[in-house]
């Protein structure tokens, strides 16, 4: 079984052209960057992924520029995350602080 596996995807890489895991790990990491931020996430496995099969021969280096930026855009749109969910928790603690939910009544 796995040898078949393995002719399989010695087919792929042969075919050339960029894997559905490296356009998906772009398209999310697009995604995650400006629409969905948990998406980012999504993007950096998929893309660590699709490098670590590539470097691995497992599938074509053609899609590598895809995975990279997929990668890269993940790992920027986890760190914005990051930064925007801190941003809010500290502006909710200050807001607790200053009895800003006496002043609309809660």
């Amino acid at each position: 079984m796995d040898e078949e596996r393995e002719a399989v995807a010695e087919a792929r890489v042969a075919q050339g052209g960029a894997s559905a895991r490296a356009i998906t790990s772009l398209v999310l990491g697009i995604v995650g960057l400006g629409f969905c931020p948990p998406t980012a996430i999504v993007a950096l496995i998929t893309g660590k992924l699709e490098l670590s099969a590539i470097a691995r021969g497992k599938s074509s280096p053609q899609g590598r520029g895809l995975a990279l930026a997929g990668y890269i855009l993940g790992i920027v749109g986890a760190v914005f995350m990051v930064f925007w969910i801190t941003y809010v928790i500290v502006i909710i603690c200050l807001g607790l602080g200053t009895g800003f939910l006496e002043n609309i009544g809660l």
